[in-house]
């Protein structure tokens, strides 16, 4: 079984989250409640499906022989009700190098609508769409 440590870090919402192998990830909310030292969870769930998908896209385009020189991810989000939880998402993944666009399609398609597992937890609630961009060309999942 897998396990992660939150440690409380002050009085405040300061939280240092630990894993198994020493990483660590500051939480905290914003004053006058946090001091705005960390992301925020719910920021933390928008950058994990970044994070989750962005390693399948890497993983499948290097397995396609892809030279992938760089990749970044913008989740841009919307959430609503209490507890609030994401009703919109759109992930946008730029990417250069000496890309074919469709395996790069293939590769984001792969991972949102099958690899990803932060992708089909939020999609319980969340409408996630995708656009991606190679080397400045924009294209739509």
């Amino acid at each position: 079984m897998a396990r992660v440590v939150l440690q409380r870090l002050d009085d405040k919402n300061h939280f240092l989250g630990t894993n198994e192998s020493g990483n660590t990830l500051h939480f905290d909310t914003d004053p006058p409640e946090g001091n705005g030292q960390g992301v925020g969870p719910m920021q933390a769930v928008a950058m994990a499906i970044g994070g989750c998908s962005g390693i399948d896209i890497v993983d499948i385009l290097r397995k396609s022989r892809q030279d992938l020189e760089g990749f970044d991810a913008v989740i841009e989000y919307e959430r609503e009700g209490t507890p609030a939880l994401f009703t919109r998402i759109h992930v946008h993944y730029a990417l250069t190098g000496d890309l074919h666009p469709g395996k790069v399609r293939r590769a984001v398609d792969l991972s949102i609508n099958k690899y990803c597992s932060v992708a089909k937890i939020v999609e319980k609630t969340a409408t996630i769409t995708v656009s991606y961009s190679v080397n400045g060309k924009h294209y739509e999942l």
